[in-house]
């Protein structure tokens, strides 16, 4: 059975809602929610939900989590929160949450860590660069090599660049980068999704995939030879397809899992087939994370309008991944 360790986000967002939904329900693996046990408190009274923090013990073996209860591992806020309002005294205490449970599973005292949405502006106007998650998280592990999938249902989009500025994604995009991103890929589909051979369709950068050349030769020079390369060494690689085609369910019947090169290229898909039920799973790290896909809606913080059916899914995938 897996130990889940919950981060429960931007504190002034939805994250704290989600994470007191999960705490209401049964769940097959042990849950463990990383947040100020006195905030929680307060956000609960606020939803009216019958939860009081206890303190997180690992020194026993993992249980289920039965509903109604609420263990925390502590930390401390920076400041007080207002719902709907972040607030950059707090950015140190978000992204310490991210610290003690990437701490604890790579320590092997969690299974997974399971993510709510933070804000990263918040964190960037504390003076503290953060690009999201995904490349701290890898920081955090030593320089590993993350990728981002995200999956809704079937569908599997993973990113070859992440939270980049459009401008910046064709030099990001090099054989090296794209090789490692494709085979961290191949391993986490085989090893995570137990699919023995899986079969990746690449999309590429530019328009109808560069027509050619005339749109853009990022295709010629760098995609197809990394995909003929890799397809030599007994991958199911293929492409490069324009992404217009790409999500076709024709082509998608075709593949486990689809390589776009950007984040607004495979997001709007993912948003669009499984919006508010789809989740992010970070591959290539030493440890198992997954978080849920939609971001720190403010404007529903403390109402108890929130769907908390991204996290759901989140948990039921790391649970899965982490008994694995």
């Amino acid at each position: 059975m897996a130990r889940l360790v919950i981060t429960t986000g931007e504190p002034a967002g939805v994250g704290p809602d989600l994470a007191l939904a999960a705490a209401l329900l049964d769940w097959p693996a042990e849950l463990v929610f990383a947040g100020d046990p006195d905030f929680l408190a307060s956000r609960a009274a606020r939803l009216g939900l019958a939860l009081a923090p206890s303190r997180w013990r690992d020194d026993e073996p993992p249980v289920p989590h039965r509903a109604g209860t609420l263990p925390v591992l502590p930390l401390p806020l920076g400041r007080e929160v207002e719902a709907g309002r972040p607030d950059p005294a707090n950015a140190r205490y978000v992204l310490g949450l991210l610290d003690a449970a990437a701490g604890r599973c790579l320590a092997g005292r969690c299974d997974a860590m399971v993510t709510a949405p933070v804000q990263k502006s918040s964190i960037c106007d504390a003076g503290i660069p953060f690009r999201g998650h995904t490349e701290y998280l890898a920081a955090k592990s030593g320089g590993a090599q993350p990728v981002m999938l995200l999956v809704a249902g079937r569908l599997r989009v993973a990113l070859a660049t992440t939270h980049l500025p459009l401008a910046e994604v064709p030099r990001a995009i090099t054989r090296e980068s794209l090789e490692r991103t494709a085979l961290v890929l191949e391993r986490g589909l085989c090893e995570d999704f137990r699919l023995a051979a899986p079969r990746i369709l690449v999309c590429g950068l530019n328009p109808h995939a560069g027509e050619g050349g005339h749109l853009g030769r990022e295709e010629i020079e760098v995609i197809r030879p990394v995909i003929e390369s890799l397809a030599a060494r007994g991958l199911a690689v293929s492409g490069p397809v324009p992404a217009d085609t790409a999500f076709t369910p024709a082509s998608l019947e075709r593949a486990d899992a689809v390589l776009a090169m950007f984040h607004d290229q495979g997001l709007p898909v993912i948003k669009h087939a499984g919006f508010g039920h789809a989740v992010n799973v970070t591959l290539g790290l030493p440890f198992r994370r997954v978080s849920v896909d939609p971001g720190t809606a403010l404007d529903l913080a403390g109402t108890g309008r929130a769907d908390p059916g991204s996290l759901f899914e989140a948990i039921r995938l790391a649970s899965r991944l982490g008994a694995g």
